[in-house]
C-alpha cells in the first residue's frame, strides 16, 4: 500500500469548509427566518499537485454578481442571487430556493501563486483555481567570486 502524503494547508481548508458547514446547516432554518435575503452556497473544495481548485454552486447567478478577493491570506467569494417574481408574485405557493445575498471566506495556504489564479463560471459553478507555485526540486547554485 502506497503512503500519500497531504497537504497541511488543504487539511485546515477542508476542515474549515466542514466546520462551516455543519454551523450552516444547523443555522440555516433560524438564520433566513431572521435574516431573509441571505444565503450560504455549497462549495466544494479539492486539491492535486498542481493547485486547490474551489468550486461554488451558484445558480442563478451571474457572472458580474460574483466577487472574488483575496486578502491577507483569506478568498472571499461575494455577491448577490436576486429575486426577480415576474407576474407570479401573489400566487406563489412554495419558495424554497435561496436568494439574495451570499459570502464565503477561506483562509488559504501560503503556498498559492497570486499571479495565476483564474476563475470560472458556467453552468451555475464558479471554480476558482488556485495554482500552487513552481517549486524547483534541486539547483547547483554557482559561486560568483572568490576572495584571494
Amino acid at each position: 500500500m502506497a503512503i500519500r502524503e497531504r497537504s497541511t494547508g488543504a487539511e485546515l481548508m477542508f476542515l474549515q469548509d466542514r466546520m462551516n458547514r455543519v454551523f450552516d446547516e444547523s443555522l440555516r432554518d433560524s438564520v433566513l427566518s431572521r435574516n431573509p435575503g441571505h444565503f450560504v452556497p455549497h462549495v466544494d473544495i479539492y486539491e492535486d499537485d498542481a493547485s486547490i481548485t474551489v468550486m461554488v454552486e451558484l445558480p442563478g447567478v451571474r457572472r458580474d454578481e460574483i466577487t472574488l478577493d483575496i486578502t491577507d491570506g483569506v478568498l472571499t467569494i461575494s455577491g448577490r442571487k436576486p429575486f426577480d417574481p415576474g407576474d407570479a408574485a401573489e400566487s406563489f405557493h412554495v419558495v424554497e430556493r435561496q436568494y439574495g445575498l451570499f459570502k464565503r471566506s477561506f483562509n488559504l495556504p501560503e503556498a498559492i501563486d497570486l499571479d495565476r489564479i483564474e476563475a470560472n463560471h458556467h453552468a451555475g459553478v464558479l471554480e476558482v483555481i488556485l495554482p500552487k507555485p513552481v517549486l524547483i526540486g534541486s539547483r547547483r547554485i554557482p559561486i560568483i567570486r572568490e576572495d584571494e
